[in-house]
């Protein structure tokens, strides 16, 4: 199984961005957890990090043809302003678990608008980086579903 997992703006921030918000934890330790998970689930990981939003369209666009079974998405800010990235999402077909460091739904108001959220199985947040782990683990058991 091979699954693509994509962080949107500001997260190579991380560790040092509003740790009061986010943690202290940084991408590349939040990244080594999650490719470790996925070895240990028997899955291959491979991770992208981009401020910018044609790159995370682009690589979602080519992830049926690069051989992903499915992708976990941290859009980030793109979340509530994206129409594009909900459409690439979609038009891949590939089953996309969204994830959020923090608890989205207790913050601003404008945070709780997900565009990308009903094209996706599921979503999860609030966990920190343990949020990138129950994804996988979603995302895996969802895969497994659909091979029966």
């Amino acid at each position: 199984m091979k699954l693509l997992l994509l962080n949107g703006p500001n997260l190579q921030l991380l560790g040092t961005r509003e740790p009061a918000v986010y943690g202290i934890e940084t991408l590349t330790s939040i990244m080594d957890r999650a490719r470790k998970l996925a070895a240990e689930l028997g899955c291959e990981l491979c991770d992208f990090q981009s401020n910018h939003e044609g790159e995370l369209l682009d690589r979602i666009g080519r992830a049926g043809k690069d051989g992903f079974d499915g992708i976990v998405i941290n859009p980030a800010a793109f979340t509530h302003t994206s129409v594009a990235l909900r459409d690439a999402i979609a038009g891949v077909a590939l089953p996309a678990v969204e994830v959020h460091l923090s608890n989205v739904e207790a913050r601003d108001e404008f945070r709780r608008q997900s565009f990308t959220a009903p094209v996706c199985v599921g979503v999860i947040a609030g966990f920190g980086g343990d949020s990138y782990l129950l994804a996988i683990r979603a995302l895996v058991a969802h895969l497994n579903k659909l091979k029966k």
